[in-house]
């Protein structure tokens, strides 16, 4: 079934969180960006911010094959329960087309954080018994114990903000049959101080959030790192930048290091609601 779910996503996917806007003024906006980006041959979308499968319903009502997932949904933000009936009720519509992404999130983000790794095995064995397929779910893991959590109880990774160095790292604790679907942002600019600023925007509030740092600094990066929106080589690490070829470069970076798959987030500097829709054509095209 994992060997199903690559080939359905594919190689790329886009990464947004204006795709899972609630407002019903923006239905037919979201319908017609998602339809598109199927047109462009992206093979899933993976809606931000805390999404769920309610968020997922009207893009896969929109489309006819494209895969939406979630990356990620807080297990403290949502209850387990609540997560498997959403699930269940949007795979009895539409089979095959919502994947549960699952993460712990960050402890300044919920007053509940606690045994992150604990709390995220008892979510699973909720999800287990309400008949949420394991083959249908997947973790975004950092750390080598989340990653051996998802290599026994999920069909595969979607983690945030890494590296070509995690993503090698992942797979040799995944093995080969798990899907690893990294997140990558891509910076649509040549220009390296104006790259770099955009960049840094984006960076500078994930550097507050130890689950990322401690992840940097397991894979050679220094608290030196971290300063004045990050480094010009950590920027250079976790951030696509340049002209097409580079870019495309930098994708099959991702993909020479063990990811079946990339979700790429656009960072353009405008609001987070915004959809970037030329750079997803500009992308879609310099990938084929």
């Amino acid at each position: 079934m994992t060997d199903l779910l690559k080939d359905r996503v594919g190689r790329y996917g886009i990464w947004s969180i204006g795709l899972r806007a609630e407002e019903p003024g923006r239905r037919a906006e979201l319908a017609e960006a998602v339809s598109e980006l199927e047109q462009l041959g992206y093979g899933a979308v993976w809606l931000g911010s805390n999404s769920t499968a309610r968020n997922a319903r009207p893009l896969i009502e929109a489309t006819s094959k494209i895969t939406v997932g979630t990356s990620i949904q807080s297990i403290w933000q949502a209850e387990a329960a609540s997560a498997a009936a959403e699930f269940t009720d949007v795979e009895a519509a539409h089979p095959g087309r919502f994947v549960l992404g699952l993460g712990v999130s960050h402890a300044r983000l919920s007053d509940r954080y606690r045994r992150p790794l604990a709390a995220l095995n008892a979510y699973l064995d909720t999800l287990d018994a309400a008949g949420v397929p394991a083959d249908r779910r997947l973790i975004a893991a950092l750390g080598p114990k989340s990653l051996e959590l998802t290599r026994d109880r999920a069909a595969g990774s979607v983690p945030y903000l890494v590296t070509t160095e995690h993503t090698a790292h992942a797979r040799e604790i995944l093995g080969q049959s798990p899907l690893l679907a990294p997140e990558l942002k891509v910076v649509l600019e040549s220009d390296p101080a104006r790259a770099r600023t955009l960049a840094r925007g984006s960076l500078a509030p994930y550097l507050g959030l130890p689950n990322y740092t401690n992840n940097f600094l397991r894979h050679g990066f220094t608290e030196a790192d971290f300063t004045d929106g990050g480094s010009d080589r950590l920027v250079d690490a976790v951030f696509a930048w340049g002209d097409d070829d580079t870019i495309r470069a930098r994708v099959d970076a991702y993909l020479d290091a063990g990811a079946d798959h990339v979700a790429l987030q656009v960072v353009d500097g405008n609001a987070r609601q915004t959809l970037p829709r030329e750079a997803w054509r500009r992308l879609a095209a310099l990938l084929t």
